[in-house]
């Protein structure tokens, strides 16, 4: 630990921007890990013990209370359970860029909005005009949404030719589609509605409101009443996946304790002479236990969970739905080509289209702000990554269509993830290569 003085001082804009590039940079990684356990995933799908590989999955596991029952397989956990908390975080990272972060303008949030908008809208159009009302139309929402890791995980391999704009730019885009990707699941693909369920579960909502009105803090009662709250989504026919959206949007992201309060406590608690031991003094251990507690709520409760449960998220949760739902066994799937072609289809060109065409709009009816650092060359060409629908296009695909067809979405979704990563990138790069090369050639000034 150096002096502080030899550093520069802290500025307002680090609360945002240094949780920002902490997001980014574990996102850039999980879209590694997320690729290896794809392959990994293949691999055991057509290997010898394939068979025993995908029976794995459908496991049942749960819990019996007296004569109820509650149980389902590995795979519905993993999809239903544990990707809840991946849109907590996913909402906790969007409410943060919302309230402390660039969006925080509300023209400036508007421009990826209405980018997401369209990306959601175009390849939803394409699709059902390819499919023509055939098999699988109604599986139109495998198409809506974009993978977070693999092109956050795109642009860190470009490095620092990317710039910052686009980064956000991208990252709020593929979290707004995310959400409205939940958003369809709960609507469009649950099951027959149970109201008295649905009841419960706004009970659930309006304990969390209140016990945060009161000021309770404990993490734990927040999850218990949370995991209350997807028992409830879970027999009400909406999707329980929403818990996370809803319960990460109501997430505060202003600290309780502020920093003048934390110094303040701190130097009463550093007035006590040195000890080995303080446990024979009451109020100076309790003076230590309110500087403790004093530290932990003088940062946000949205960057402590989003700080947590992010890595875990990243590198243990999306790992092992990629290794629960991307195996194919391509020795005996039942490929239905134009279903294939369709998705490929829909992601590879209705997503970046929709998106360009949406944020002109938008930029030109005067609803939104481009950021100046963002062009529209730059802007189109990282579009084109929005084509990675890889995780959020098989959990939905895995939900929408009958089983006959999943594999047939799977290969349509493998086929446009890896040609719109290939395409993103050698654009991008080629783009930012030939600027630094104009750079060089005329100097910064000619083209401000």
């Amino acid at each position: 630990m150096g002096d502080s003085r030899t550093r520069l001082p802290e500025v307002p804009a680090d609360w945002f921007t240094q949780p920002l590039m902490r997001f980014l940079r574990i996102e850039s990684m999980a879209g590694a890990v997320l690729l290896l356990s794809t392959l990994v995933a293949l691999a055991l799908a057509n290997a010898a013990w394939s068979m025993q590989f995908m029976a794995m999955w459908n496991i049942n596991a749960g819990f019996r209370l007296g004569d109820i029952e509650f149980s389902r397989s590995l795979k519905s956990w993993i999809n239903d359970g544990l990707m809840t908390l991946f849109f907590f975080v996913l909402a906790l990272e969007l409410k943060r860029e919302l309230i402390l972060g660039e969006l925080r303008d509300p023209r400036m949030a508007a421009f990826p909005l209405a980018a997401a908008v369209g990306g959601m809208v175009a390849p939803v159009g394409l699709y059902l005009l390819l499919i023509r009302g055939g098999p699988g139309a109604g599986g139109w929402g495998a198409v809506i949404s974009t993978d977070t890791a693999f092109a956050m995980g795109c642009l860190a391999a470009l490095g620092s030719r990317i710039s910052q704009s686009l980064r956000l730019f991208l990252l709020s885009v593929a979290i707004f589609d995310d959400i409205g990707a939940v958003l369809v699941v709960a609507i469009g693909y649950g099951g027959a509605l149970n109201w008295i369920a649905i009841g419960f579960a706004g009970f659930g909502l309006a304990v969390v409101a209140g016990i945060a009105r009161l000021g309770i803090r404990s993490v734990l009662i927040y999850f218990a009443v949370g995991a209350g709250i997807w028992l409830a989504l879970d027999a009400s026919g909406i999707h329980a996946t929403l818990t996370g959206i809803v319960l990460g949007l109501m997430t505060p992201a202003r600290s309780w304790v502020s920093d003048r309060r934390l110094h303040a406590i701190l130097d009463r608690v550093i007035a006590y002479p040195p000890r080995e031991d303080w446990s024979d003094d009451g109020a100076a251990r309790r003076d230590l236990r309110q500087a403790g507690v004093a530290a932990r709520e003088a940062v946000s409760p949205i960057e402590r969970l989003e700080f947590a449960l992010h890595p875990w998220v990243a590198f243990m949760i999306l790992p092992l739905f990629a290794l629960a739902n991307a195996g194919v066994s391509l020795a005996s799937v039942s490929f239905d080509q134009t279903l294939a072609i369709t998705v490929f289809a829909a992601f590879v060109v209705g997503k970046p289209i929709g998106i360009v065409l949406f944020s002109f709009l938008s930029v030109t009816l005067r609803l939104a702000t481009r950021p100046p650092q963002l062009s529209w060359g730059l802007l189109a060409s990282g579009s084109l990554l929005t084509g990675i629908g890889f995780t959020m296009a098989i959990f939905i695909a895995e939900l929408a269509f009958e089983p006959h067809f999943v594999d047939s979405v799977k290969i349509g979704v493998f086929s446009a993830s890896l040609t719109s990563a290939a395409a993103g990138f050698l654009t991008l790069a080629w783009l930012t290569s030939s600027r630094e090369q104009q750079l060089e050639n005329t100097g910064p000034s000619s083209l401000e």
